[in-house]
């Protein structure tokens, strides 16, 4: 991890042309992290592979830290918006069908490259902004359970605002872990046995 680098973009794009090579830049590095490694991964492959002069990659960002570190916070941007879509479609029949919904979102978000979500994991530096963004996502998430579980009857947990922190945390860590894996995975499988354990945990009688 750098010391005293800078973690964030030099500047935002005002115009449309100066959006879409951002945009070059930003694919062309998820594609080059996942397809090299973050220590291979450098700046002039991103910008080879985006079609674009070095000097215009550093137009935008100062290091490929920073460019790591924008991509981790639209990876939880779009979690956020899974989450909300979630929330529109109405509650759950039943708190397994609620855990159901909260493990298929999570293995949603997270199955677009494994390679680059292993980056992530691994190396993303912890930037004060990204902190704070991962803790208020993870806030949110925290209070979205809470509300959720005091809804089901059958529900059986001495607290629920630790319940709830529980099953978010469990959920993203062991998405995190198993779909970043380089085994292959059965994912109906996995989605099963994972709702199978939050629902025994939540409401054992059912």
């Amino acid at each position: 991890m750098p010391g005293k680098q800078s973690l964030h973009p030099r500047k935002q794009p005002k115009q449309v042309r100066g959006e879409l090579t951002r945009e070059r830049i930003l694919t062309a590095a998820a594609q080059v992290f996942a397809e090299f490694g973050y220590a291979a991964g450098t700046t002039n492959r991103i910008a080879e592979r985006a079609h674009v002069s070095i000097g215009s990659l550093y137009q935008y960002y100062p290091n490929k830290d920073a460019i790591l570190v924008e991509l981790a916070a639209r990876h939880l941007d779009a979690g956020e918006n899974l989450l909300r879509r979630q929330q529109e479609c109405g509650l759950p029949d039943t708190v397994e069908g609620a855990m159901r919904a909260l493990v298929r979102v999570a293995i949603e978000n997270h199955l677009d490259d494994p390679q680059l979500l292993r980056v992530m994991i691994e190396e993303v530096p912890k930037s004060p902004e990204l902190l704070r963004k991962v803790q208020e996502y993870e806030q949110a998430r925290v209070a979205y359970m809470r509300e959720l579980l005091v809804r089901y009857p059958e529900v059986r947990v001495g607290n629920v605002h630790m319940a709830a922190q529980i099953v978010v945390n469990s959920v993203e860590l062991i998405v995190h872990k198993v779909i970043a894996t380089r085994e292959a995975v059965d994912l109906q499988q996995f989605e099963g046995e994972l709702v199978a354990m939050l629902t025994r945990y939540l409401a054992p009688s059912a």
